[in-house]
């Protein structure tokens, strides 16, 4: 009587069963995205719960720096005639005015009470007498950046 070989199985002697890490692998991988969408849906209703108020300093203090850079820009630029900085200046001081509204904890603080006013009193004295040329836009610049750098070493 004939008989066949048994067929040769996975498990068979010489022959390792296959590895269960390309499905950990994978699992762990699902579970990295997952949580990874988590923290961001978390962040996002986190964020989307802050009012205008919680936004208010760090976007004054941007459009200060963006003012401020176009003023230097249009320096760079050599257009420097006064119908290309008062503008600047103008919305500066505008800005300027609203700086213990936008950070109330230091309204009472007598030295930001002064680091306000001394930009805002630069302002008014680049605003009554307008720099002529490109070296007065520069230093008027260069004075409001001062009185910005001065307070941020003060309270940032």
């Amino acid at each position: 009587m004939s008989t066949t070989p048994p067929p040769a199985s996975a498990s068979g002697p010489g022959r390792k069963p296959p590895s269960a890490a390309s499905k950990y692998l994978f699992v762990f991988l699902l579970g990295l995205v997952i949580g990874i969408v988590a923290v961001v849906m978390l962040l996002r209703t986190l964020e989307s719960r802050k009012t205008w108020r919680d936004h208010y300093p760090d976007a004054l203090m941007h459009l200060l720096s963006a003012q401020a850079a176009q003023m230097r820009e249009n320096a760079t630029a050599n257009r420097c005639s006064p119908t290309d900085t008062l503008p600047h200046l103008q919305a500066l001081r505008t800005l300027g005015n609203d700086f213990e509204r936008a950070l109330p904890e230091l309204r009472d603080d007598q030295r930001f009470v002064a680091h306000a006013a001394q930009f805002r009193g630069e302002l008014d004295a680049a605003l009554s007498a307008p720099p002529v040329g490109c070296q007065g836009v520069t230093q008027a610049a260069d004075k409001v950046g001062e009185a910005c750098k001065a307070c941020h070493q003060d309270f940032r």
